[in-house]
């Protein structure tokens, strides 16, 4: 058996944390052999850094400066797919009610041998709970129709900023947050359908309570504070949830307002 480290980190923007240092520092530091990447903001072509040990593979949005996704890699993955496919975007009526998903880069599948891996960048609902419809409706259970096709040949780890807290320990002052974005009854059920559907949450296997976030407003020293919410999550099929040897969040990276995560596997 082979022990792979898998990590994944919303950067709110790759350019940013790449001037800052902090990508490079956390590639030095943590040495991933896979990392998934949300919120490039960038094409391949805008971004400034050399990185000869990881095969690149980028999904920007058409839109400059905008949402995105990037998976580099140490092992090379047999296939690498950018986006959903048309029959799921036709199935539940993305297109018409969102314009094309793909367009914004929002997720991308790598296969390996034993497993696939998807990253995400799941849409937010917005302040005024405008895209709850989408969430509820459409984006959630397209990707999970998505994740289930694909574990029907061989199991799935997907990850990302799923934009969403599961549960009361999943954020610090729930209370006031109930039905506010991100920890509306809409978007927690979704996350639930994940869990119900046999998905794994792989930090829940070695850490339970509160005090585990994963972002953090740029309001109110939120962050020293540890005022935050678990929004970016590792979930992996149940039939290899037993091959998840570690599950960490790395609150002390800095660089973005989300902080890296990430499960070790052992396959």
């Amino acid at each position: 058996m082979s022990k792979i480290k898998l990590f994944s980190w919303n950067v709110n923007g790759i350019r940013a944390v790449i001037k800052k240092g902090e990508l490079q520092s956390f590639i030095k530091n943590y040495d991933p052999d896979i990392i998934c990447i949300q919120e490039t903001k960038a094409k391949r072509d805008q971004v400034d850094i050399v990185l000869p040990d990881y095969d690149e593979y980028w999904n920007s949005a058409s839109r400059p400066g905008y949402s995105g996704t990037a998976i580099f890699s140490k092992i090379k993955p047999i296939q690498v797919v950018n986006g959903l496919p048309q029959k799921i975007v036709d199935k539940y009526d993305m297109e018409d009610q969102y314009g094309h998903p793909n367009e914004e880069g929002r997720v991308m599948m790598a296969e390996y041998e034993d497993f696939y891996l998807v990253t995400v960048y799941t849409p937010n609902s917005k302040d005024d709970l405008a895209r709850i419809p989408l969430r509820h409706k459409h984006w959630d259970p397209a990707f999970l129709e998505y994740c289930k096709d694909l574990e029907s040949v061989k199991p799935v780890v997907f990850c990302g900023d799923l934009n969403v807290a599961h549960t009361e320990e999943d954020l610090a002052r729930p209370k006031p947050n109930i039905g506010r974005k991100g920890f509306t009854i809409e978007e927690r059920e979704g996350f639930s359908n994940f869990i119900s559907s046999g998905f794994v949450d792989s930090f829940r296997l070695f850490h339970e309570g509160n005090g585990y976030y994963t972002w953090w407003s740029h309001w109110g020293n939120a962050r020293a504070n540890n005022v935050g919410w678990r929004i970016d999550y590792i979930l992996v099929s149940k039939s290899i949830s037993s091959h998840v040897k570690t599950a960490e969040i790395y609150k002390k990276q800095l660089g973005s307002d989300h902080c890296p995560i990430s499960i070790t596997l052992e396959i």
